[in-house]
């Protein structure tokens, strides 16, 4: 394996789907400029798709130059989620954990 490593890391909650709208913008206001001002961030993406019963899934894919780098965002514990004051309100679901991968190809041409 050549080239340059990438880390992704993936977690998963579940909110309300009416709330869907304001917790996108509570989302950009906290996790998305936290990811943006941390060294070693590549970008990420956020998910949503409802599961019915008036419950929605939110998934959120940010790519890492490294370990360190995610360290650097999540601290000493990378694998413990990383929550934000208001997510009690929004999320129904807090999962303790979240998933690291090693990204070892594929290109994404992404704009949204």
């Amino acid at each position: 394996m050549n080239g340059k490593q990438v880390i992704l890391r993936r977690w998963s909650g579940r909110l309300r789907t009416a709330e869907e709208v304001e917790y996108l913008a509570y989302f950009n206001r906290t996790g998305a400029v936290d990811y943006g001002k941390t060294p070693g961030n590549l970008g990420f993406q956020i998910l949503m798709r409802a599961l019915g019963d008036g419950v929605s899934e939110v998934t959120t894919l940010s790519w890492w130059e490294s370990m360190e780098a995610i360290k650097a965002f999540a601290g000493d514990q990378p694998e413990i989620a990383v929550y934000y004051p208001e997510d009690d309100h929004f999320l129904v679901d807090r999962p303790p954990h979240v998933d690291h991968y090693r990204v070892f190809g594929g290109r994404i041409n992404l704009t949204i």
